[in-house]
């Protein structure tokens, strides 16, 4: 796929210089992804070989590569046009085949590049090049109006001096546009100077009001941060905004005359005018377009590197575990459906209760909670935090249920999506959206990665503007961010949905469907080497999923750890040295603590694979999640009018940006804790580095702005 002889020896030094890793690190990283393996399996698995390189590493490793294989194709692409002009020279070729910059290389196609007829090509029909040459040499001596009536042709449309001259500068223009010296000078202005500016389109004062900060805005586009422009460039997307980048144009234009104008002849005025149109009508708007591009691009890579952390966090929430779970999808006019599930997360029982106006059936819905509690003997209740959560949390818990049964809050982004998918449909085809709907939110309390993988990252509600950026660049970011969430945590084969299945290594979901028919059809697996007999999963898909997979009750202890089969052999060989067997070896801290691990390095097995499987064996199938917290908002307050400035409340923060993080209150509007009040009396620069998805946090209330629907907040003190 990547590597080719020569091509791979250019692609390991250009890679070594962007990721200051090792020649030999990046080459055997290369060749692993290059025979199929997967970025989890390689920063787990096979950490002798890259020198354990971990997953963001091995990451950027394959995204460089892949990069560098486009932009080979697209040299490919350029050579074989220009070729075809008959317009390739040795040296040219030379050139187009030693660039690695996708900007330079353009420069470099830029006079080749097919296009629109322009006054420049019409110019160059009626003959005006030799004009235009000779315009360029500056020969103060020679008369210019001399020169120019030497090409007066009207049968060519050239009828005096002025369309000769026209059409020669016309020609002088687009030369300097594609010069690529000429495009450097003008992108360092833009560089250095340009500002983004945002201004409020005329007549949209209503409809705009949600734009107001960028009604009359400007500011160093070097200094924008990516929420900023994004906002803007929605507006500006929506018909409410006019944005621009600007510079000092005159500043440009100048250091762009000066270039090419040498004197003040007739003739060099005449290159100077020439030099100015091709900036104002060519230059400027053509590198204004590539700036915004790339600060599009910028922001895009900011917003989706934002959202795939907080994506992570999310993912990696705290499991309640298998136990029997009620779950509450909240509602006021059509009542709260409730749902109880068994430790396994099958649905056992299902039922609409109406506990609040205007339907309200009070005592009814209490007797029936209670009744259930008891009947399926439920451990934990989980309450969506939608529409009518916060009270229905406060009905749950005036009920006469055991103690010990936990009250939970659970964020329910995303869940009607899935009740209204095709998974959900096929998952449970006899029931409504609305039942579908509380089961999942049951489920994400039980186990939240299981159940959020079946929701299109996207619509979890943990980003920012997902809506504006690249939409590739976002689901390739979020689909690795799942992937590389559900393989750390591994997961129980013989209890996981095809969806947490699919995105094992090495599996997909065409193989992640196989290996649950094969289960449905011939019960649970009973060890890894079972797998081998799925339909079309081989040697080298078991290679990469099986350290992943786990099976619990299998008669190989190892089955249910990340212990990967290729290594079993030395653990046995650890518990046959040691006189005991692996069962054992695992149980007993005494045994373990015996082995010295230097004894069983290999050509493949070395100290690093030995040292994981040594923390494996301590604790094995450990989860990488932390225990579950309890949390409850404050009784004091339930809606945005409820809050008062200098309030303190708990709080858990929802969402987190560059700017600050969003925390949940209870009110059904989050507050937002500018990053400047994260850290009072501190300096934060990047708001991740102290608060996370999830947290929960002790806040004070700074202001409310209920025209906005706006709260201001500040941290004063964190869990």
């Amino acid at each position: 796929m990547f590597l080719c002889n020569m091509i791979c020896k250019q692609y390991i030094d250009l890679i070594v210089r962007e990721t200051g890793l090792r020649a030999s690190q990046v080459e055997n990283c290369a060749k692993l992804l290059d025979g199929g393996a997967t970025i989890p399996f390689i920063s787990r698995y096979r950490k002798e070989s890259t020198m354990g390189m971990d997953e963001v590493q091995v990451t950027a490793v394959k995204d460089a590569l892949e990069k560098l294989d486009e932009l080979s194709q697209r040299k490919e692409t350029i050579l074989n046009t220009i070729e075809g002009l008959g317009k390739l020279t040795p040296e040219l070729k030379k050139r187009i085949d030693g660039c690695w910059d996708a900007t330079q290389l353009e420069d470099i196609y830029a006079p080749y590049r097919p296009h629109r007829k322009t006054r420049a090509d019409i110019a160059i029909e009626q003959g005006l090049e030799p004009l235009a040459d000779f315009i360029e040499k500056q020969n103060q001596y020679v008369p210019l109006d001399r020169e120019a009536a030497k090409y007066i042709n009207s049968e060519k449309g050239i009828n005096g001096t002025e369309d000769a001259l026209n059409g020669a500068m016309d020609i002088i223009a687009q030369r300097v546009s594609l010069d690529e010296s000429a495009r450097n000078l003008v992108r360092s202005h833009y560089r250095r100077s340009a500002r983004i500016t945002s201004r409020l389109v005329r007549g949209k004062e209503a409809d705009a009001q949600k734009y107001r900060d960028w009604f009359d805005f400007s500011e160093p586009l070097s200094r924008c941060a990516s929420h900023r422009l994004l906002a803007m460039r929605r507006g500006e997307q929506e018909g409410m905004l006019r944005v621009s980048l600007d510079i000092d144009d005159e500043q440009a234009a100048d250091a762009l005359a000066g270039r090419y104008v040498h004197g003040k002849s007739p003739v060099s005025q005449c290159v100077d005018n020439a030099v100015r149109d091709s900036y104002y009508r060519l230059l400027q708007p053509s590198v204004e377009t590539e700036f915004a591009a790339v600060s599009k691009e910028k922001a895009d890579a900011e917003a989706i590197r934002i959202f795939a952390r907080n994506l992570e966090q999310l993912l990696m929430a705290s499991p309640l575990g298998e136990k029997a779970v009620m779950g509450i999808d909240p509602g006021f006019r059509t009542g709260c459906k409730v749902v109880c599930l068994s430790p396994q997360g099958d649905l056992l029982h299902n039922e609409t209760i109406f506990p609040h106006p205007p339907v309200s059936q009070a005592r009814q819905a209490a007797a029936k909670i209670e009744t259930l509690v008891e009947q399926y003997h439920i451990e934990a209740i989980a309450i969506g935090n939608g529409t009518a959560g916060r009270e229905t949390m406060e009905f749950v818990h005036g009920l006469h249920i055991p103690r010990n049964v936990q009250v939970f809050s659970v964020n329910e982004d995303g869940a009607s999506i899935y009740s209204a998918s095709k998974a959900a449909r096929d998952e449970f085809p006899d029931y409504d959206v609305t039942v579908r709907g509380a089961v999942s939110i049951g489920r994400r309390l039980m186990d939240p990665l299981a159940e959020l993988v079946k929701i299109d990252p996207s619509s979890i509600g943990v980003g920012q503007y997902q809506k504006d950026v690249s939409q590739t660049g976002l689901k390739h970011s979020l689909d690795q961010t799942v992937a590389s969430c559900v393989n750390r945590v591994g997961v129980n084969v013989n209890t996981a949905s095809t969806h947490l299945l699919s995105y094992i290594s090495g599996l997909g979901p065409s193989l992640a469907q196989n290996i649950v028919a094969y289960r449905s059809k011939n019960g649970p697996f009973r060890s890894r080497r079972q797998l081998l007999e799925v339909p079309r999963l081989g040697p080298k898909a078991f290679e990469q999923a099986a350290g992943f997979l786990r099976i619990p009750g299998s008669s190989q202890p190892l089955d249910n750890s990340a212990v990967h089969p290729e290594s079993y052999a030395v653990v046995e060989r650890m518990a046959s040295d040691l006189g005991c067997s692996v069962a054992m070896l695992i149980e007993s801290k005494e045994l373990r603590e015996k082995i010295d691990i230097s004894r069983y390095v290999t050509e493949k097995t070395g100290l690093p694979t030995l040292t994981d499987i040594m923390a494996e064996l301590e604790k094995p199938g450990r989860d990488p999640r932390g225990p579950l917290k309890k949390f409850e908002f404050s009784s004091q307050v339930r809606t945005i009018e409820d809050l008062r400035q200098g309030m303190e409340l708990p709080g858990i923060v929802t969402n987190v940006t560059n700017f600050g993080a969003f925390v949940d209150l209870g009110v059904h509007i989050k507050g937002l804790v500018h990053i400047s009040k994260l850290c009072p009396g501190k300096y934060v620069k990047d708001p991740s580095q102290v608060v996370s998805v999830g947290q929960q946090l002790s806040v004070r209330v700074l202001d409310v702005d209920l025209n906005r629907q706006r709260i201001s907040l500040e941290v004063i003190g964190k869990d």
